[in-house]
């Protein structure tokens, strides 16, 4: 329980001390631009786990051309997270794996480096106004943005009834309200992303970058995106386990896509295989040798199904209409 205590104290005099050195104003031309002429790279971080698992997580890093949203670089590495889970310090939980892949982009492709960070969670709004991105924004000195898919509520911003009512209110894309403190002061802004969405974005400052920027930034992005999908669909982690020592051996296949907004049928798989693909391209070498067919596979002789046909790159979110902002990534870990 010391431990603990001093572990927290600790925390809460590095996030002061951060805090001291975030911008929460616009520093980059491009920013003041109306269309954002100038921003070539935008980029966004995020840490998921796997199912059953709060200590193995994947931490990803994608790198899009602005404003076609092409990935130009992608980093995925399988990470074992140690610092426990304490709530308003996220950040000492996750930000280190996000700044190690930040850094590896600099060293591998240094033109690559994006211009601004969208980061899956918050930045400003938090108990101590220094979330996630803030965190992140002020380690790697780039602007960043902290869009989460839920509230966290604090002093003077609570999940009640008048929120739910304001939630109601954002008919059209790009509707936002604001979130306040009990002082008046704005934290952050509430946006609806899609017509077709009805649950909302939290957008926060995280770092060199005015509130009004970050807002028009990911209302930008999700228009930019082809159909009602997320602002971006974060990481797909595609793990392979052996069971305990003394059961029967058996490797299960483990799914799970945690998406920043709506998460529309189709895209969410958590199971021993996605049953909702129409038709991938078997790369088993017996006994379907390459042919496309749908999944299940017929044969029923893959082993495991065609999960070959899941190495690279998620095929299942190419050509659907809800396109995600993310490339989804599928690694397989022997």
């Amino acid at each position: 329980m010391a431990a603990t205590a001093e572990r927290r104290c600790r925390w809460e005099r590095e996030q002061a001390r951060l805090k001291a050195t975030v911008v929460d104003q616009d520093t980059e031309q491009w920013q003041r631009e109306p269309n954002f002429c100038g921003l070539e790279r935008v980029g966004g971080v995020d840490l998921s786990y796997t199912k059953g698992d709060d200590t193995t997580a994947c931490a990803s890093l994608v790198v899009l051309s602005y404003p076609d949203l092409e990935v130009l670089y992608e980093d995925c590495r399988l990470v074992t997270v140690t610092a426990p889970y304490v709530a308003g310090f996220l950040a000492f939980r996750e930000v280190p794996f996000l700044v190690e892949a930040v850094q590896r982009l600099q060293q591998e492709e240094p033109k690559l480096r994006p211009q601004v960070l969208l980061v899956d969670g918050n930045g400003l709004l938090h108990p101590r106004g220094f979330g996630v991105a803030c965190h992140l924004g002020v380690l790697t000195d780039l602007p960043c943005i902290g869009v989460a898919k839920n509230l966290l509520q604090m002093d003077g911003v609570v999940r009640d009834e008048l929120h739910r009512e304001q939630i109601r209110s954002l008919q059209r894309s790009g509707d936002t309200f604001p979130l306040t403190d009990t002082s008046g002061r704005v934290l952050g802004m509430v946006l609806r992303s899609s017509s077709n969405s009805s649950k909302p974005l939290y957008v926060s400052v995280g770092h060199r970058m005015g509130l009004d920027t970050a807002v028009r930034l990911v209302g930008s992005c999700c228009r930019l995106t082809s159909g009602p999908g997320s602002i971006f669909g974060s990481t797909c982690v595609h793990h392979w386990r052996s069971n305990l020592p003394g059961q029967r051996a058996k490797r299960r296949l483990n799914w799970r896509i945690s998406l920043m907004a709506e998460e529309p049928a189709g895209l969410l798989f958590t199971g021993s295989s996605p049953s909702r693909l129409s038709s991938v391209k078997c790369r088993s070498p017996v006994p379907c040798q390459g042919q496309s067919h749908a999944r299940p596979c017929p044969s029923g002789q893959c082993q495991p199904p065609c999960v070959s046909c899941w190495t690279g790159r998620a095929l299942l979110l190419k050509d659907n209409p809800y396109t995600v902002f993310l490339r989804v990534f599928v690694k397989i870990f022997l």
